[in-house]
Order: C-alpha cells, then sequence, then structure tokens
C-alpha cells in the first residue's frame, strides 16, 4: 500500500522499509503492519487531539510526574506548547508502560522505537503466524473463558505490584496470541499510589473482563475480585504468588444506637459550654470599656 504520510519521516530514517496494510483505526490511534528488514511489526501513529474520541481527562493523567517546571506551567495553562507537552507526555506513558511492565512479567507488546509521533513494537500473532484476533472478536468455550479470566486477573495483579492501573482494560485491548491474553494500549495507564481515582479504575477494569467473560461462564458473574485484590493493595499483602478466591466476606456488626447518642450528646454539651464561656469572656471585656 502506499506509504501514510505519518509514516513517510520512519522510511526515510530507515526504521521501516515499507508498509503492508492498515490492521485496526481506534480511538486514539492508527495500527499498520510494518517491514522492517526481515521483521514484520506494528506502527502505531497516534491520532491528533481533536481528532481522538478518547479524552486525557485529569483522572488519567493525576498523579504523573513532569520534571521540567516550564512545562508544568505551560501544560496547565494550555498554551500551544503546553498542549504539545502534554500531548508527548501521552504518547511516551504508553513506552515508559510497555518497558516498565515487560520487565516486571506482564504480557504486553515488546517496544521497538519511537519516532515522531510514532511507536514501533512487536507485532502479535496467533498460531498460524497470522495477525492475533482481539479478544472480543473469538467465541469462548467455558473452559476457555474461565482460563483467559484467570490470566488476566493474574495481569492485573502483577501490575499492580508494579505500581501500575491500565485504567481502559476491556475484551477490546487484549489480543490472543498462541499462549493466551496480551494486553495492549496502554496511554492512559495511571500510578497506582498518586491517583486518587485508582480504586475505581482497577475496579472498572476487574468489571468490564468479568461481565464479558460470564457470557461464556456465568459463575464469575457472582465473584468480586476487585475488592479482594484491592484490599489486598492497601494492607500491602498482595503479590504475584497470592491466592485470590474471588469472594469477599461482609462483617456486618449492628450499631449500638445508645452509645451513638451519648457520644452526640456530650460533643453537643461540650459546643454548648465553650458557647458559654465566649459569651461570658465578651460580656467580661464590654463591663471592662
Amino acid at each position: 500500500m502506499k506509504t501514510p504520510k505519518r509514516l513517510e519521516p520512519l522510511v526515510v530514517e530507515g526504521l521501516i522499509d515499507s508498509v503492508i496494510c492498515q490492521l485496526k483505526s481506534g480511538k486514539e490511534a492508527i495500527v499498520y503492519m510494518v517491514r522492517c528488514g526481515e521483521h514484520i511489526r506494528c506502527a502505531k501513529v497516534y491520532k491528533e487531539t481533536n481528532k481522538r474520541n478518547f479524552h486525557q481527562s485529569s483522572s488519567y493523567t493525576d498523579g504523573r510526574n513532569v520534571k521540567n517546571s516550564r512545562r508544568i506551567k505551560a501544560m496547565e495553562k494550555s498554551s500551544r506548547y503546553g498542549r504539545s507537552a502534554q500531548e508527548e507526555a501521552w504518547q511516551s506513558t504508553e513506552i515508559d508502560m510497555l518497558c516498565h511492565l515487560g520487565s516486571a512479567g506482564v504480557r504486553v507488546p515488546k517496544f521497538y522505537n519511537f519516532f515522531t509521533g510514532v511507536l514501533l513494537m512487536e507485532l502479535i500473532t496467533d498460531t498460524k503466524g497470522g495477525v492475533a484476533p482481539r479478544l472480543c472478536d473469538i467465541t469462548l468455550t467455558k473452559k476457555q473463558a474461565l482460563r483467559y479470566h484467570r490470566h488476566l486477573i493474574k495481569q492485573i495483579v502483577q501490575m499492580l505490584c508494579a505500581g501500575i492501573i491500565h485504567g481502559d482494560l476491556s475484551q477490546y485491548n487484549v489480543l490472543v496470541d498462541k499462549q493466551g491474553p496480551v494486553i495492549i494500549d496502554l496511554p492512559q495507564a495511571v500510578n497506582a499510589a498518586g491517583n486518587i481515582q485508582a480504586r475505581s479504575m482497577i475496579k472498572r477494569d476487574i468489571d468490564n473482563l468479568t461481565n464479558y467473560f460470564s457470557r461464556f461462564a456465568p459463575k464469575l458473574a457472582d465473584t468480586d475480585f476487585a475488592t479482594e485484590i484491592w484490599s489486598l493493595y492497601q494492607s500491602g499483602q498482595l503479590n504475584d504468588t497470592t491466592s485470590l478466591t474471588g469472594q469477599m466476606t461482609q462483617h456486618e456488626k449492628p450499631v449500638n444506637v445508645n452509645e451513638v447518642l451519648k457520644i452526640i450528646d456530650a460533643v453537643l454539651k461540650k459546643e454548648a459550654a465553650w458557647q458559654r464561656h465566649k459569651q461570658a469572656r465578651w460580656i467580661s471585656r464590654l463591663s471592662q470599656c
């Protein structure tokens, strides 16, 4: 096919030799299959901000570190330079995540290069060497659904142990190769410790997957891995070997109404005494005038 304009600089630089075909056009990027010497790889071309359906809301950028103070001020003011810096930070996040999570043992595509807004990475293939399908594009047996769900829950735990939450995980950004699921699309990934919405994000990720897999294995609908995983994470007991059940026992104790009323009454009396004390001091000052 004809080389897209955004890929021409990579051809000139010798990073790719030719473009084979377009694989997909998503909400944030267009992905091409390209030839790099003897290898076939993916080229992810990020769309311009005004052409993307996925917006960089503060819920995703919250907690990210930007070391350059000039960039921080420009990004806050949303100047032309600031928007450019924000876009660069958004794209570099995916590179960082691919490298960081790959080294942590999470199944993500291998990163090769990044040039002029284009990410070069591994092409994930199926058992026959063709392009691996998305999870949403295959029909699963009950056994496969249970196995893939278990595998992805483990991957989510490994990500969280590495301090990362995907933030937009679903059946649409998981590929399936001969070894199982591979997680893709990471520019919106968040820092678990630094993002105030981390808990709700990981719950959404897990619920998305559980709801999908429960179509094939209905018993998964009764699980609550999100609450269990986050509880273990907060208490410092989560690691990649932690045994999970997907079940959480609610410990509910009856409320002692009389005790609550006593506490409220004590607080009200203390407040009334303080108000009387303030009034007495005010009257005393007036009498001295």
